[in-house]
């Protein structure tokens, strides 16, 4: 399904001045777009992941790499989603400790170039 703006009405669920550079546990969902399956397939109760969905798992272990404030938690990769635990933690050696909203641009960066690039 194409983006309708007269259909769609995207909205952010971030609070409105909440510092997310803050030290805190953080349960994150990300969607494919269109919602396609591209992480693997469900049989019999149990997620079989395809190289995608492998590559997801792969630059989700890099993120405590490239930021120093992030420890990573749980991940679950489904067909079409992911969703993860993060903490953010008093950096190590930033100055100015990454964001949420730039570990997550990142991590999609990196697993939308990887994907492109052929898994």
């Amino acid at each position: 399904m194409k983006y309708n703006p007269e259909k769609h009405h995207r909205r952010s669920i971030r609070l409105k001045g909440y510092d997310y550079t803050r030290p805190a546990h953080y349960f994150v969902t990300i969607c494919c777009q269109d919602r396609v399956r591209l992480f693997g397939v469900v049989k019999n109760k149990k997620m079989v992941l395809n190289d995608a969905g492998k590559m997801i798992h792969h630059w989700y272990n890099r993120l405590e790499n490239k930021f120093s404030n992030v420890i990573c938690h749980e991940i679950v990769v489904m067909p079409d989603h992911v969703h993860f635990i993060i903490q953010l933690v008093d950096p190590k050696d930033q100055i100015i400790p990454a964001s949420l909203p730039r570990i997550i641009q990142w991590f999609k960066t990196m697993t939308t170039n990887a994907y492109i690039k052929g898994v």
